[in-house]
């Protein structure tokens, strides 16, 4: 039976992560722990047993943060801490603001995990009761624990990327949100639709098919153009989908539809009106 003890690679990644949190939170920092909001800050001053050394609470914006810290500063020096080590929630973007007057003064900076703070609040009296400064001293008791972490520093290009990430994920959810609506509109008005290809929303041929039955204010109205005069105006559809030639089956299937009585009739009107609607932001969408 072997009597190897040798750590995992978990082991050493946790170790080395709560040894960079040691640094950062050395017996000899004070901990001010800050509960960020809008306009009324609380901090409070603690040593790593929690007790607290002082309490303040400010009506500033997040960019006005500097004097409390000082404050902070001056408080844990008196007593006879050699500096203090900032805790907060990562709230929003106000955190990124604490973060940079922090690093200005030399003074570290820690995040808590909002569950953590909630499991702590509802642990510390069994009530799921919350104020800002309970929640600044629940803040500072789990840093002293590090049961926090070190919140990641960006570059200026890698900063940029992360917002072009964060706006093309909101446009891929609208786009998504917009998809599945405009499903279910079909689904209840012109179910027939949907039917005229296999993968309607992949498809460029559907997408300008149903931009031009859409494009009158009744089904019929579209009908009556005839087939001809329907395919010319697909093909005049077509780049808004990125496309070319359309595929005349899926083009001939839409046409047929359109004289498909299946769906909600007292609904049908309003609903392929908002369909329209739909489908001309989902255009939009694609295009940012």
């Amino acid at each position: 039976m072997s009597n190897r003890s040798d750590l995992s690679r978990g082991d050493r990644n946790r170790n080395d992560r709560l040894g960079r949190l040691r640094e950062l939170l050395p017996g000899s920092h004070a901990i001010v722990g800050i509960d960020l909001a809008d306009e009324v800050q609380a901090a409070v001053v603690t040593d790593h047993d929690s007790r607290v050394l002082a309490r303040r609470r400010v009506t500033v914006k997040a960019w006005q943060l500097g004097d409390l810290l000082d404050w902070a500063l001056a408080q844990a020096k008196a007593a006879g801490f050699a500096s203090v080590t900032v805790a907060c929630e990562p709230t929003g973007h106000r955190w990124r603001i604490l973060d940079q007057l922090a690093a200005e003064r030399g003074l570290a900076l820690v995040c808590v995990q909002p569950l953590l703070v909630y499991r702590a609040r509802e642990a510390e009296d069994l009530t799921f009761d919350k104020s800002d400064p309970k929640d600044a001293v629940l803040i500072a008791r789990l840093a002293a624990g590090l049961r926090c972490y070190e919140p990641e520093r960006t570059t200026e290009p890698y900063a940029r990327l992360r917002h072009l990430g964060a706006r093309r994920s909101q446009l891929t959810t609208t786009a998504t949100a917009q998809v599945q609506e405009l499903r279910d509109v079909l689904e209840c008005a012109w179910p027939a639709a949907l039917d005229a290809s296999p993968a309607p929303f992949r498809s460029a041929t559907w997408c300008a098919a149903l931009h031009t039955a859409l494009s009158r204010p009744d089904l019929a109205a579209v009908r009556r153009l005839g087939r001809a005069r329907f395919l010319a105006a697909v093909r005049r559809a077509m780049p808004l989908f990125g496309a070319t030639h359309p595929r005349m089956r899926i083009v001939d299937a839409v046409f047929d539809a359109l004289s498909d009585p299946t769906g909600v009739q007292v609904q049908r009107a309003g609903a392929l009106e908002r369909a329209g609607f739909v489908l001309a932001d989902w255009v939009e969408t694609r295009a940012r």
